[in-house]
């Protein structure tokens, strides 16, 4: 961590199958005690089962549109003022908006009750392009925490 200055981004390299920055964010966070090559064969099967549920459709594409869905807008944060804290409303940079879908969509995915981690991933992958399944519900409570402390807006800082 430099003393001054901002601290560049560190370049995640593209995923080699699909090309994607998204797809190696995905894998990168589905990865589980450093084993990336069991995460890509999970992903990929899990797209190759979301291939069969479309009826042919291209998977990559669903798989972009459902963490679209899932990007939270607005979020809360615990702001201390005279002794209180208050939950304050505020809108979530692009960035973070990409890593909070990635994570609830695998966390929602983790707690399913299907037999396989491919299974699960595919499904909730699935239910998240149809706006429904866990990590939709994830946002939408984010979404309405929010909105239910919309009267300390003048708090944001």
């Amino acid at each position: 961590m430099p003393r001054k200055g901002p601290v560049p981004k560190r370049e995640i390299p593209p995923d080699p199958k699909y090309g994607s920055v998204l797809v190696a964010k995905f894998i990168n966070n589905l990865m589980w005690d450093g084993k990336k090559s069991v995460a890509r064969r999970i992903f990929y099967e899990a797209l190759e089962r979301l291939r069969e549920k479309s009826g042919g459709e291209d998977p990559l594409k669903i798989f972009e549109a459902a963490v679209e869905k899932v990007k939270p807008l607005l979020e809360t944060r615990s702001r201390r003022i005279g002794g209180a804290n208050y939950q304050v409303p505020v809108e979530v940079r692009p960035e973070r908006q990409v890593s909070l879908a990635i994570k609830w969509i695998i966390r929602a995915a983790r707690e399913r009750s299907e037999r396989t981690m491919v299974e699960r991933l595919a499904g909730e992958l699935w239910d998240a392009y149809n706006e429904k399944g866990g990590a939709i519900k994830k946002r939408d409570d984010t979404h309405r925490m929010a909105e239910s402390n919309r009267v300390f807006a003048h708090f944001r800082w």
